[in-house]
């Protein structure tokens, strides 16, 4: 995560036979951080959100319509809702204070598309590798200015060169995908947030030493403070084969321990700590524009608590490494399709549609 989002490549893979080295095979749930955010925003405006009328202002609004027009997928067919979710990794402002490796620029470093299907029963969240080569669609800046189509573009460099806008219709491009809504947590305050709950408590099997993240834990089980946590997710070179791939397993297991450490939060029964918590999530929030209110948030999470966050089923899209360059990945196929054919219909994901060549899942 501490690379260049365009120019620097990954640390090279061990040679196995011929073959490059992959990640382990990790359990198909909680991949990415960003789930819990949006469940506990979700969960406070869906319950008690009259407690934090006091920090409304808090929430950043995007009109997603405006920027994109007309030129969108269709809506689904069904009353069922997807939501893009991104973690954007800005080093400047708050973030540039954090210490965590000699970074600079801006990213959407995690990017998710949350699929609730009709009935609100079942959600399924689809992450996208940042290091995906993808086609960016003719875009429009927030100053008016258009940006021309382009081929093989980073994924996560066109946060950064185009606005979140783009990201959503790019996201839309490739998956023919109608998003509903808009949610980007900005990673300042997703540390602030880990330091309200009180820290989350961690074990890992090896010792992590990561010059890039900063990130030093000897084998055995830490309790990490909000700088420890972010430098925890964004770290890949002190473990596994040194890819974004192989981080994500980092960031599963985090975000497993986040949700464990929000269950134990008594928030209606300590209002005081409540708020504390809604304001440090609230201020790192960007939504878009029919979501950028707590009472817009409430209404939400409302149609939402039939969703039990226990039973999201995580998958990564499915990618293989590209012959040109073989430390980026592409969308693999015909597993790819599949998987957002099934999205675009509201149904059931096929097993064959999540196995990923890249991580021989």
């Amino acid at each position: 995560m501490s690379h260049s989002a365009t120019t620097e490549p990954r640390r090279a893979r061990k040679s196995t036979g011929g073959r490059r080295a992959t990640p382990p095979r990790k359990r198909r749930r909680g991949r990415v951080i960003l789930v819990s955010l949006l469940v506990l925003v979700l969960a406070a405006g869906g319950t008690a959100y009259w407690i934090y009328s006091g920090i409304d202002g808090n929430i950043k609004g995007v009109d997603i319509d405006k920027a994109i027009g007309d030129d969108r997928p269709e809506k689904l067919p069904t009353s069922g809702q997807n939501v893009l979710i991104l973690g954007s990794d800005s080093r400047a402002g708050a973030n540039a204070k954090l210490n965590t490796g000699n970074v600079s620029g801006a990213r959407s470093d995690t990017a998710l598309v949350m699929h609730i299907p009709e009935g609100r029963k079942k959600a399924v969240a689809v992450s996208i590798p940042r290091d995906t080569l993808v086609t960016r669609p003719k875009c429009t800046k927030s100053n008016g200015s258009s940006v021309a189509s382009a081929k093989r573009v980073m994924f996560n460099s066109i946060y950064s060169q185009v606005g979140p806008a783009c990201v959503v219709k790019t996201v839309e491009q490739m998956s023919g995908v109608r998003m509903d809504h808009y949610v980007e947590v900005d990673f300042a305050g997703f540390k602030n947030l880990v330091d309200a709950i009180g820290g989350v408590t961690i074990t890992v099997d090896q010792d992590i030493h990561d010059t890039s993240s900063g990130l030093d834990l000897t084998k055995g089980t830490h309790k990490l403070n909000g700088t420890q946590s972010l430098q925890f997710v964004r770290t890949r070179h002190g473990i596994g084969d040194g890819s974004d791939l192989g981080r994500i397993g980092l960031q599963q297991q985090f975000m497993l321990a986040l949700l464990t450490e929000i269950q134990k939060q008594d928030l209606l029964g300590s209002p005081v700590k409540a708020y504390k918590i809604a304001d440090e999530l609230t201020a790192a929030l960007t939504t878009d524009s029919e979501l950028a209110s707590l009472t817009k948030l409430a209404e939400f999470g409302r149609s939402l608590n039939g969703v039990n966050p226990s039973t999201m089923e995580t998958i990564m899209l499915p990618v293989a490494y590209d012959k040109v360059d073989p430390n980026r990945v592409v969308a693999a196929e015909p597993q790819a399709s599949t998987l957002w054919k099934a999205v675009r219909s509201d149904s059931t994901i096929p097993e064959s549609a999540k196995k990923s060549p890249a991580t021989g899942g």
